[in-house]
């Protein structure tokens, strides 16, 4: 005769695969105070399942004492506490199951979240990577590992998560929201789009809060391409007199809707209304991300009427929300004598160890475009790539991997550069290649346009490598420069950190072109001067002495990059929407509007200002 707790635990196993989980609670209660593990087991998970996660907390933490030794009942009772809001509980007991099952890649999913929702996220994407290396089939794991090397501005991590995630199922709307964002970051339109089309929804006003702000995401994803007849369509089904009818705490849908309609507004010219709408935008944000990204527009749609005070304000206002964000990421670089941009050099004595190796000709060699950003890179990229002879790849950091990669096999760099062989530069070459032919497998002959601003502090590999490459110098008035770099929304911390503040912003200019001339006197590289404000004054002229010195016989076809940019998918980089203008003044002496803010930073600024032949 079967044993009443038998029959029971039986009845429960049914009612929990059945999906009734009040039923498996109720019939919980009816084993008293003699429930065997498996019924306070299946009664753990039904707690959580139904949001009581108190309850399942208790019930969790009485299993993981009558059998402390079962890493599973700890796992669960972590997950219980950090969804019930115990983070210590929750670290306490995950700290127990891993030191239980180091390798489980359930338990080092859950501590990772648990990492993300304490804001860890170096810590958070570390033991990610960990669990999908053990478990990678596991779709979530890679999700919220990609979810964490996005906020640390690990792009090559975050793609390696990402491969294949336009084959996911879908996802909860969330998380479908977040891998669209992802995925759009890495120009990957059709995916993000998908990612929303299979977005799973919950059903009452927490769904159609859901959908709103899907719809939102779906129109400032064709405004972020360019593709700006769709976004309109897309606008056309979120009237803002319709927010009036969603929730009070909607705030999520509200912000987003408002955004997608001063992104618009903006595009049409329309920069008071845009600014109405990111003031609503802010005044609701309800975390860092939204709040900068709210901010920076509001300071860019200032800028535009020329209300220079409010939108320097509205930059404050941003800065500090990234900082925020970075401050979780890299708190070491929040120093006031932190140095967030990463500076190695070759002096002359090391120079002269170097040994002779085998190298490309210029020909079969990448032209480098680089600069501080915001000097025009974006601008010449697209240049080169309008013409028939070359292919860009959008902003890349090969050329800093190759400097890890070293690092990676216990060489240092730059000093092992003068150790290297000619088999391990060709296999740095190769590894190079590698990259570049995942972004552009049909290269084939065309000449291969490496745009990276920062590449202008990695110079002491590019010569090991390339040495006899054109490198292309993208300079610009330093004021204007630093204004633009101080409105944009960078995604690296270490450029939140950099960007924090005109000061910091203005020394590490200055001591990023410092090591950039000590770098050129020690290599003597092929360099090309290309100045934004003779582009705008004499373009053709420009063009043809860039020809000339790239060696091509016709640079006519660059000067069609505005139409060149239009027909592009996507340009990762803040200047997505003004390359597709053409080139114009209205950028030549912009900081005039800001004379007040930088009058505390030119003392600094003053002696590179005359070097590179601009004035105040």
């Amino acid at each position: 005769m079967p044993h009443p707790t038998t029959d029971l635990a039986n009845a429960m196993a049914g009612a929990f695969n059945a999906g009734d989980m009040e039923r498996v609670i109720a019939l919980a209660s009816q084993a008293g105070g003699t429930a065997d593990e498996g019924i306070e087991l299946l009664l753990g998970l039904a707690q959580q399942a139904t949001g009581r996660y108190g309850h399942a907390a208790a019930t969790f933490r009485r299993l993981a004492q009558r059998r402390p030794e079962v890493s599973a009942y700890w796992n669960n009772l972590g997950v219980a506490c950090r969804l019930s809001g115990d983070l210590p509980a929750a670290e306490q007991a995950l700290s127990t199951a891993m030191s239980l099952a180091p390798d489980d890649a359930d338990v080092l999913y859950n501590r990772g979240l648990l990492y993300i929702q304490q804001r860890r996220w170096t810590s958070a994407r570390e033991i990610l990577l960990d669990a999908v290396d053990r478990a990678p089939e596991v779709i979530e794991a890679r999700l919220q590992a990609a979810f964490a090397c996005y906020v640390c501005g690990d792009n090559t991590g975050q793609e390696a998560m990402l491969a294949g995630a336009g084959d996911w199922p879908g996802q909860p709307g969330e998380q479908a929201l977040v891998l669209s964002t992802m995925l759009s970051a890495q120009g990957d339109l059709e995916a993000a789009l998908a990612a929303l089309a299979r977005a799973q929804l919950p059903g009452g006003q927490a769904g159609e809060s859901l959908r709103w702000r899907i719809a939102a995401q779906r129109v400032l994803l064709h405004e972020r391409n360019n593709q700006l007849e769709q976004a309109r369509r897309e606008l056309e089904r979120l009237p803002l007199d319709a927010l009036d009818a969603l929730p009070p705490e909607a705030h999520p849908a509200r912000a987003d809707v408002w955004r997608a309609h001063a992104a618009l507004a903006m595009r049409a010219g329309s920069c008071a209304d845009a600014a109405a709408l990111y003031r609503r935008a802010l005044a609701s944000a309800g975390d860092e991300e939204t709040r900068a990204s709210a901010a920076f527009a509001l300071a860019a749609a200032c800028d535009r009427q020329g209300l220079h005070d409010q939108a320097w304000q509205a930059l404050q206002t941003a800065h500090a929300a990234q900082l925020d964000t970075a401050r979780d990421v890299l708190p070491e670089l929040l120093a006031p004598d932190s140095q967030p941009l990463q500076m190695a050099e070759v002096d002359r004595t090391a120079l002269v160890r170097w040994r002779p190796l085998p190298a490309p000709d210029s020909r079969q060699s990448p032209v480098f475009v680089v600069g501080f950003p915001r000097s025009g890179t974006t601008l010449l990229e697209q240049m080169l790539d309008a013409h028939p002879d070359f292919r860009s790849m959008d902003e890349r950091a090969f050329i800093h991997e190759l400097t890890e990669r070293m690092e990676q096999v216990g060489q240092h760099y730059p000093a092992d550069l003068a150790n290297l062989t000619g088999a391990e530069t060709d296999q740095l070459r190769a590894a190079y290649a590698r990259m570049v032919g995942r972004v552009l497998p049909d290269l084939g002959q065309h000449r291969l346009v490496d745009k990276n601003p920062l590449n202008m502090l990695c110079l002491p590999m590019i010569m090991r490598l390339f040495p006899q490459a054109r490198i292309i110098l993208c300079l610009r008035h330093p004021c204007d420069v630093l204004l633009s770099c101080s409105m944009q929304p960078f995604r690296s911390p270490a450029f939140m950190v950099l960007c924090s503040s005109l000061e910091r912003l203005a020394r590490g200019y200055v001591q990023a072109f410092e090591q950039w001339y000590r770098q050129v006197e020690v290599f003597a590289p092929q360099v090309f001067e290309w100045r934004y404000e003779s582009a705008v004054e004499d373009l053709d002229g420009h063009l043809a002495r860039l020809g000339a010195f790239l060696e091509v016989d016709d640079a006519l076809p660059m000067a069609r990059f505005a139409e060149h940019a239009r027909s592009k998918r996507f340009i990762s980089t803040p200047s997505y929407a003004q390359v597709t203008q053409g080139i114009h003044p209205r950028a030549v002496n912009r900081w005039h509007g800001y004379r007040a803010q930088f009058e505390p930073v030119l003392p600094l600024l003053r002696p590179l200002i005359d070097r590179l032949g601009y004035a105040l």
